[in-house]
C-alpha cells in the first residue's frame, strides 16, 4: 500500500477512522511530534468508537520517538490546553473530531503553552511524518506512556478557581453531547449547586452527537430552566438557550459577554470573530462602540489575530469562544460558567440580555462536491463568481454572501443574510444551484 501524506485541515487533520485515517497515520503523527517537540506529551481523546485506537497510536509513536507521553483519557480539547503548560508538557494532542459524526475522527495539537500549533509548525509536522525512515532511539532512550487518573477533575478545579459564578439555586440543563464533556461539565456545575439536569452523558462510543449536542441544540427541551447549555463533541463549543427555549449562539453569546466587558471596563482589544459571524452583530457592536477585527473561519485564526491585538474577547458563530483571561483556546466550559456569571450579577434572564443584537436571517447551504480540491476550484470558477456578483447586487446594503469551501468537509458553502428572509432563501438557494451545476460539469 503507498504511503499517503497527511495533512492537515482548519482543525488538525481528518478523516474517517480507518479509511481517510489510519493508526499508521496516528503513530507517525506521534513519532513526528516526539521529534519536533521532544516530551512530556499530554494526549486525551473524545468518546468515540475509535478513540482507543488512534490515541494508543498516537502515543506509542510519540514513545517510539522517545518522548514522555502522559495519557489523559477522555477529555475535553480545552482541558489538554490547560493542563499541558500546567504539567510540563512541551506539547499535546488531542484525537476528535468535534462535531462530525462518530466514524469520522482526527488529531490536532497544542503547544506546550496551550495555543493550537501554527501553520507553520503543522507543515513542519507533516514533513517529519512523510519521511521514509524516521529516527528512532533505543534502549534507554525509548519514551514511555503513563495514564492521568483524575484528568477531568484536574481540569475543572482548574476552571473554577478561575472563574465560578455565583448561581446558588439556578436551574440549569446541559447536554454533554455523548462527548468528551460527560463528565467534566457536570462535575463542574455540580460545585456551583445549581438545579442541575444533564442529558447525553451516556456515550457508548456510536453516539455522539447524534441527535444530541450543539449541532442539534433546537431539538433540546429546555423548557423549566432558566437556560440550556449543549456542548460539541470534544466540548471547545458550546450554545445555550434561554428560558423561553430560544437559541442563543454564539454570536449572542459574544455580544452578551462584549457589552458586559465594556461596562466594566474590561474590554481591551475589542472583539475577534469570523466572516461566519451573523450581520446583526457588527451593526451591534458598531452601535455600542466596540471595535472588531474579522478573521478567516477557524479558531486559530482568531487566537491569532487576538494575540496581536491583546483582544480578551473572540470566537465564532458556532460557540467556539476564547476568553484569553481565562483560557488560550476555546472552552465550552469557560463561556458557559462566563455567561451564567453575567445573568447572575445582572440578575437578568438570558432572553433579556440577548436582545443586546438583532439576529438577520442568515441561509446556509453546503453543496457536496468531489474533494477538497474540487471546493477550492469551484469557488473560484468564474460562473460562481458572476452568480456571486448578482447576488451582492441584489442584497445591496442590507445583506451579504458568503461563499467559502470547508476547510473540514468536502462542501462548498454559500452563506447569504438579509433583512428579508425571503430574500435571503432565493439568493442562497441561487447561487447554491450555480455552484452545484459546476460541480456536474466538472
Amino acid at each position: 500500500m503507498q504511503r499517503r501524506p497527511i495533512t492537515f485541515g482548519t482543525d488538525g487533520a481528518r478523516g474517517v477512522a480507518n479509511e481517510g485515517l489510519l493508526p499508521e497515520d496516528a503513530l507517525r503523527l506521534g513519532l513526528a511530534t516526539a521529534r519536533l517537540f521532544g516530551g512530556p506529551i499530554l494526549i486525551c481523546r473524545d468518546t468515540r468508537l475509535s478513540g482507543g485506537m488512534l490515541s494508543s497510536a498516537l502515543a506509542a509513536g510519540a514513545a517510539s520517538g522517545g518522548a514522555r507521553v502522559i495519557d489523559a483519557g477522555v477529555l475535553p480539547t480545552p482541558g489538554i490546553a490547560a493542563l499541558g503548560p500546567r504539567l510540563g508538557a512541551a506539547a499535546a494532542g488531542v484525537v476528535s473530531a468535534s462535531h462530525n459524526p462518530y466514524p469520522d475522527n482526527g488529531i490536532k495539537f497544542f503547544s506546550g503553552e496551550g495555543q493550537k500549533l501554527s501553520g507553520a509548525k503543522e507543515r513542519e509536522i507533516e514533513a517529519l511524518a512523510a519521511e521514509t525512515y524516521l529516527e528512532r532511539p533505543t534502549r534507554s532512550g525509548v519514551g514511555t506512556v503513563e495514564m492521568l487518573d483524575g484528568a477531568a477533575r484536574l481540569y475543572v478545579e482548574g476552571v473554577l478557581e478561575r472563574l465560578r459564578p455565583r448561581v446558588g439555586g439556578m436551574k440549569v440543563l446541559l447536554d454533554c453531547a455523548n462527548g468528551a464533556a460527560y463528565e467534566a461539565a457536570p462535575l463542574a456545575f455540580e460545585e456551583l449547586n445549581v438545579a442541575l439536569t444533564v442529558a447525553g452523558d451516556k456515550p457508548d462510543g456510536t453516539n455522539i452527537n447524534d441527535n444530541c449536542g450543539s449541532t442539534h441544540i433546537h431539538g433540546l427541551d429546555a423548557s423549566g430552566h432558566d437556560v440550556a447549555f449543549a456542548f460539541d463533541g470534544d466540548a471547545d463549543r458550546v450554545l445555550a438557550k434561554d428560558e423561553k427555549g430560544e437559541v442563543v449562539d454564539g454570536d449572542r453569546i459574544m455580544a452578551i459577554l462584549a457589552r458586559d466587558l465594556m461596562e466594566r471596563g474590561a474590554l481591551e482589544g475589542g472583539v475577534v470573530v469570523t466572516v461566519m459571524s451573523n450581520l446583526g452583530f457588527f451593526k451591534a457592536m458598531e452601535s455600542m462602540n466596540i471595535a472588531y477585527e474579522v478573521t478567516p473561519v477557524g479558531d486559530r485564526y482568531v487566537a491569532e489575530a487576538m494575540r496581536a491585538r491583546r483582544a480578551v474577547l473572540g470566537g465564532e458563530q458556532s460557540g467556539h469562544v476564547i476568553l484569553s483571561e481565562h483560557v488560550t483556546t476555546g472552552d465550552g466550559l469557560v463561556t458557559a460558567l462566563a455567561l451564567l456569571d453575567v445573568m447572575a450579577r445582572s440578575g437578568r434572564p438570558l432572553s433579556e440580555l440577548a436582545e443586546v443584537m438583532e439576529v438577520y436571517p442568515q441561509e446556509l447551504i453546503n453543496v457536496a462536491v468531489a474533494d477538497a480540491a474540487s471546493a477550492k476550484s469551484l469557488a473560484a470558477s468564474a460562473a460562481v463568481g458572476w452568480a456571486v456578483s448578482e447576488a451582492e447586487e441584489r442584497l445591496g446594503e442590507e445583506g451579504r454572501i458568503l461563499l467559502r469551501p470547508s476547510g473540514t468537509e468536502p462542501v462548498v458553502r454559500v452563506m447569504v443574510e438579509h433583512a428579508d428572509e425571503d430574500v435571503c432563501r432565493e439568493v442562497c438557494e441561487e447561487v447554491a444551484r450555480v455552484v452545484g451545476e459546476a460541480e456536474v460539469r466538472a
